[in-house]
């Protein structure tokens, strides 16, 4: 049993290491490009994940929030409210102005409609096109 955990710790901080390095944003990884850490963590596997996680990353909680799944979005990393954010205001704005003119649209075709019930109901002259001569 010692044995079997003479290999298996180094291979379990190994692939701790190998992963930590992979989720790590590249401006993060101290004295050494990222790809250059991977390479040392997986040639050395006993002392290249020691040396990673004692040297190779910033160890402090980054000053705008981010989280290690939010690196590769590239998106803004300060959040703002809804109701604060100009372009969710705006796509609004849009959204109501087609929805009023749709409105628009309808009640004009209802109110189409119901005069020509009118028409019908009273016995009134039908809208029809009149006859074209040949």
């Amino acid at each position: 049993m010692l044995r079997a955990l003479i290999y298996l710790l180094p291979l379990a901080l190994t692939i701790f290491a190998f992963i930590d390095c992979l989720n790590t944003p590249e401006d993060e990884a101290k004295h050494l490009p990222k790809v250059a850490w991977v390479f040392i963590i997986l040639l050395f596997w006993i002392v290249g994940p020691i040396v990673w996680l004692a040297a190779g990353k910033m160890r402090t909680v980054p000053a705008d929030g981010r989280t290690p799944s939010e690196w590769h979005r590239r998106h803004r990393t300060t959040w703002v409210a809804p109701d604060d954010n100009p372009d969710f205001l705006r796509s609004l704005k849009d959204e109501n102005k087609k929805d009023e003119s749709r409105l628009e649209d309808w009640e004009a075709d209802l109110r189409r409609r119901e005069e020509d019930m009118k028409r019908r109901e009273s016995g009134g002259p039908e809208d029809t096109a009149p006859p074209t001569a040949p």
